[in-house]
């Protein structure tokens, strides 16, 4: 769909905004619209590249007074590709990536379309670090918005539960904070939500005391992953907030930092994050050697930064992606026998399943405290198909939806929107919600009754 230059609307629109706007017939309109997973081509017809929350008020009142859908993109992570749409227009936060720490109060301020390599950045300089995911490409926002975890999640809590306040642009135009005492329905949806209530422009957020951790993988064979796996699912039961871990299966990177016979092989691994004296890490450590003797083994203190974009480069933009999650309580011998199953044949270098523990901070909190529901989750468990090879996709998928399918009835029923696709469903959405569904669509219908916001996990404004 064109948008002629001469409708007024748009004219007066690039007259309004202090970024750069993109049509398909500019130059850069291609790389612009470029997405995180190369599975998802999508051609819309107007591009905004903010440079300020001015520019995210001026691109939301076009999208509304024109009736086109509108996107928001932020840091640009979205699997689901739902950073964007057809014919439609995106605003896109991506320049707005300022992070002030303030580290008297131990609060950062960032902008919506920051990611959290910008934020490892600022904080760290300070000695201070806010819970994050994986990989440090993630956009902040996004991440925040579903909820949030990683490496910090058991200690620190999730993502979320570390917003302090947000600035948002709503879907009448208007700008407004939201935190505990002002709008603070909304500041409860936004906490676990999705993009469902607006375009937050900047997040403030509680930081925490941490620079460098014990942290990096320990790798067995798949001989020994049965027996890992049930001593790591243990552990996690009673283990210390200082101690967390994800573990998964993987194919080993032709990379030189693993040793040359261990290139390309089935493996299982556990990456360690560890927030203790190094003599308390080590006797996690040693238990876990005690069980089953790693083939590598590269853990030991790493500045959190560093462990926060260890994979960063095997992911790098424009993969092929396809990937599904579940909440999960606890790991029954059946699921197990599954796991060991789908374990064996990850067909990709990228491709892989993750354990992500979120007991510990993230339990103690009630489920209808903010919109993220799942509290008595033990695990996010994320299924993933990934290639630089589009001729693969069709492979990757089907690895990833078939160990799924086998796993959900396992589950808790719903799975973390951040790991859902762009075709799950509102069964989907609402098994992610639970009983703060209801709640939720109400939130939406009170400040987005039209649904301006709904190229996302979509709550629907209720009737």
């Amino acid at each position: 769909m064109a948008l002629p230059l001469e409708k007024p609307t748009l004219a007066a629109l690039k007259g309004s905004v202090r970024g750069t706007t993109f049509q398909p017939q500019d130059k850069g309109y291609d790389e612009t619209r470029a997405l995180y997973n190369g599975m998802i081509d999508k051609r819309p017809a107007l591009i905004v590249r903010c440079a300020d929350a001015s520019d995210v008020i001026n691109t939301v009142n076009f999208a509304r007074e024109t009736g086109l859908d509108l996107a928001v993109r932020g840091g640009g992570h979205n699997g689901a590709g739902l950073g964007s749409c057809n014919d439609g227009v995106v605003a896109d936060l991506s320049a707005m990536r300022n992070v002030r720490v303030d580290p008297d109060s131990r609060t950062v301020r960032v902008e919506g379309g920051a990611t959290w390599g910008d934020v490892d950045h600022a904080a760290h300089a300070f000695g201070l670090a806010v819970p994050t995911g994986i990989v440090s490409t993630t956009g902040v926002a996004g991440l925040t918005l579903g909820g949030g975890h990683g490496y910090l999640a058991r200690k620190y809590g999730l993502t979320c539960d570390n917003l302090l306040e947000a600035d948002v642009v709503l879907a009448d135009g208007s700008f407004a904070t939201a935190n505990e005492k002002e709008l603070s329905d909304l500041f409860w949806a936004l906490r676990g939500g999705g993009g469902n209530f607006g375009a937050v422009t900047s997040f403030k957020f509680r930081a925490h005391p941490v620079h460098t951790v014990i942290g990096g993988p320990m790798l067995w064979d798949l001989d020994d992953a049965e027996t890992i796996l049930r001593y790591f699912d243990a552990f996690m039961d009673s283990a210390s907030d200082d101690a967390y871990g994800w573990f998964g299966f993987l194919v080993v990177p032709p990379a030189p930092a693993f040793p040359e016979q261990l290139h390309l092989k089935n493996l299982c691994g556990i990456v360690w994050c560890h927030f203790g004296a190094q003599e308390e890490a080590d006797k996690t450590l040693v238990a876990f050697r005690s069980k089953a003797k790693p083939v590598f083994e590269h853990v030991g203190p790493i500045p959190l930064p560093a462990l926060n974009s260890l994979f960063d480069p095997l992911f790098p933009p424009g993969l092929q992606w396809y990937w599904k999650g579940d909440f999960t309580r606890s790991l029954t011998d059946n699921a197990i026998a599954l796991h060991m199953k789908y374990g064996k044949t990850v067909p990709t270098v990228q491709s892989t399943m993750h354990f992500y523990p979120i007991n510990g901070a993230p339990n103690r909190i009630g489920r209808q405290e903010t919109a993220f529901s799942y509290r008595e989750a033990k695990y996010s468990t994320v299924f993933v198909g990934v290639d630089p090879d589009p001729a693969k996709a069709g492979m990757i998928r089907k690895w990833a939806r078939d160990y799924w399918q086998e796993l959900h009835s396992h589950s808790l029923g719903g799975g973390y929107v951040n790991f859902m696709g762009e075709d799950e469903g509102q069964d989907r959405v609402r098994a992610t919600y639970r009983d703060n569904y209801d709640r939720l669509a109400r939130i939406k219908a009170k400040y987005d009754p039209a649904n301006l916001f709904h190229v996302n996990q979509n709550i629907r404004p209720a009737a």
